[in-house]
């Protein structure tokens, strides 16, 4: 008899975004005349640097002789791109690392549910709540998060974050072992300061847990006060594993590349309390159950760092920038209240009239004609809570605004 994981079917209802496209689908079939606006799924619009594409192009034409032709590559990555961000993302900010530290991937998506694999079932897990799902979702598939009560798992500790603690995480009073960040925040759109960080590296090394730090969004970053990577507090080294992708800086939601770092510095412990390089557990995990990311799409990433690419890329951000200020300044004209939107391509509101965050959906899509992200789909801390993206096209983005302006003044 096959037997299934059963842990899979305590996973609570379907994903969240897949739910999103399909109300938005079925209501669009329903209703063909109507104008829909998403500005619910983070993907970008803008698209992808011309330097990347010719570095790209490059490539393929490089694969039709066979004096340059690749086959099979490193399953975590070519010198050439690990170079690349070594110096660029991190010496640039004071900090040195190795080229086997550094792991490239098709993106977070893929290393935030695959990093799982490489620690015990029975370590105890803390995410902020509200949080991006798959956080929670690949420890349930894991088995580290015990029954679903109450809208919440029993093995797990969720850290609240919403208007009254400034949407900054508490230390735990009880010990955990794995921590979930993700900075500058999805869904809120709110940062971390270099010194509250310190407090949970500080809290990491005594413990002897690991951060999971998601840095997807840290090329948004304005304020010259917020950390860019966790890497920059004295001591991170020894307690972090950051996660970085191109998808959201340069355009590579469709083309897949991202990377992990790992330092040599983390240590993981057996049951019977044995020191283990995590570094080394993590390649012997990639080299085993992945054949890598394509020659071509490291060529493309590797082009994100000339100084073509990198003028595009800002104004890229900038473009986006604008839209969050231009949903922000709406939503704030009406009285609706406001968090982020200030380092980040994402304005986390608290739904209108004491409103539920699916009621405020269904609303927000049968009578303005706009889709957002209902703020519970994140946690049971984001009910009543909802987020727009400022990833949508300076149009839409005008339009859905001015949309939501015209029905909420009433």
């Amino acid at each position: 008899m096959l037997k299934i994981n059963e842990n899979f079917l305590k996973l609570q209802d379907s994903y969240l975004f897949v739910t999103i496209t399909n109300k938005a689908k079925e209501y669009q079939e329903k209703n063909p005349e109507k104008e829909i606006i998403k500005l619910g799924i983070g993907d970008i619009t803008r698209p992808i640097p011309k330097a990347i594409a010719d570095a790209m192009k490059k490539a393929v034409d490089e694969m039709l002789d066979s004096k340059t032709f690749r086959g099979y590559g490193p399953e975590v990555g070519y010198d050439f791109l690990k170079e690349k961000i070594i110096e660029n993302d991190y010496k640039k900010r004071g900090i040195n690392f190795e080229n086997y530290e550094v792991f490239i991937s098709d993106g977070i998506g893929t290393d935030i549910g695959n990093v799982v694999d490489i620690f015990d079932e029975d370590n105890i897990v803390a995410i902020t709540d509200p949080v991006y799902p798959a956080y929670l979702d690949t420890n349930v598939m894991s088995g580290r998060s015990g029954n679903f009560e109450n809208g919440k798992y029993t093995k797990i500790k969720y850290l609240v974050v919403n208007a009254e603690n400034n949407f900054i995480p508490e230390l735990p009073k009880e010990k955990v072992d794995m921590i979930y960040f993700c900075f500058p925040n999805n869904p809120t759109g709110t940062v971390i300061s270099k010194e509250e960080l310190a407090k949970w590296i500080k809290y990491a090394r005594e413990n002897k847990s690991v951060i999971l730090y998601d840095a997807a969004y840290e090329s948004y970053i304005q304020d010259k006060n917020v950390p860019h990577s966790i890497y920059e507090i004295e001591g991170a080294k020894e307690v972090a594993i950051e996660f970085k992708s191109y998808s959201k800086s340069a355009g590579f939601t469709g083309i897949r590349c991202g990377y992990t770092v790992v330092p040599k510095e983390l240590i993981g412990y057996t049951k019977k309390g044995e020191e283990v390089q995590v570094n080394k557990l993590w390649n012997r995990r990639q080299s085993t159950k992945s054949n890598g990311v394509s020659y071509i799409t490291q060529r493309g990433a590797e082009a994100v760092y000339t100084e073509d690419a990198q003028k595009e890329i800002a104004e890229n951000i900038k473009y986006y920038m604008n839209n969050v200020k231009t949903i922000k300044d709406g939503l704030d004209e009406i009285g609706f209240e406001t968090y982020g939107g200030e380092n980040a391509p994402y304005v986390w509101m608290k739904a209108p009239n004491g409103m539920k965050s699916w009621e405020f959906f269904d609303e927000l899509l049968e009578k303005v004609g706009v889709v957002g992200t209902p703020g519970v789909g994140f946690g049971p801390s984001g009910e009543g809570y909802f987020r727009l993206t400022g990833f949508g096209t300076k149009e839409n983005t005008e339009k859905a605004i001015e949309k939501i302006k015209a029905y909420y003044k009433k």
